[in-house]
């Protein structure tokens, strides 16, 4: 078995959140990008991730975030009522994706990366959620890193054996299907397995009220967050 399955995300920062903080942060974000609010409330909504992703050294992910985002909507304030036909079908179609979709999957990448499973779990048990929700979500948690590292794995090793997604892959799909699709299920079916294992070895089924060793709770970094979230929340439900 891994046994890096069994061990929680490390996350070496001084600058924590709390995981209540960031869901919720991430609902208002997805409610204001999909919503049409007001370009400067969704702004201070957008730029949050990229704040956080800084303040937890990921710089690279940070800057080529916002450096995407702002010129698909400089893009779709500009280029798309300028351009005709399909130019323009293709400018909104790759605008609307970045610009719509890009925030919330960078905030939901940060949330997975900066939580660990005992912090989650913690601060759902904190927030009375119950078990039948909050532990697959914890699953989750770890199922989708490790699947990750897998999926790099197995092209890794298709790609020493001369195999890899190419063009010529690509004409034979059957290829791709046999050397790369297979192996990531079994795996995927695997890691499940094992990821079972590991939550019932940490007693995750038991009744009993668990204790902590990690420390949650909201600090003045998450009343930051919190009050500008809201505030975008109120301004986009006032001039909706």
């Amino acid at each position: 078995m891994n046994s890096e399955i069994l061990q929680s995300s490390n996350t070496i920062s001084n600058f924590k959140i709390d995981p209540r903080t960031k869901i919720i942060v991430l609902v208002i974000l997805n409610l204001m990008v999909f919503g049409e609010a007001p370009l400067y409330a969704t702004i201070s909504m957008v730029s949050i991730p990229f704040f956080l992703l800084l303040f937890n050294k990921r710089k690279k992910v940070a800057l080529i975030y916002i450096s995407a985002y702002t010129l698909a909507l400089l893009g779709e304030i500009f280029l798309v009522p300028a351009t005709h036909g399909i130019l323009n079908l293709l400018i909104v179609m790759i605008t609307n994706l970045l610009v719509r979709m890009m925030p919330g999957i960078i905030m939901g990448y940060y949330l997975i990366v900066t939580t660990t499973v005992s912090e989650f779990l913690a601060s759902m048990e904190k927030t009375r959620i119950p078990k039948m929700i909050s532990i697959p979500i914890s699953v989750v948690f770890r199922f989708l890193p490790t699947l990750i590292e897998e999926i790099r794995a197995i092209l890794d090793a298709m790609h020493m054996r001369g195999i890899g997604l190419n063009l010529k892959t690509v004409k034979s799909p059957l290829t791709v299907l046999e050397y790369i699709l297979v192996p990531l299920l079994i795996n995927a079916v695997k890691t499940g397995d094992e990821l079972s294992a590991a939550s019932l070895t940490r007693g995750l089924g038991n009744p009993i009220k668990r204790t902590h060793i990690c420390e949650v709770g909201f600090h003045i970094q998450d009343i930051i967050l919190l009050t500008i979230s809201v505030a975008a929340l109120i301004i986009f439900l006032l001039f909706k």
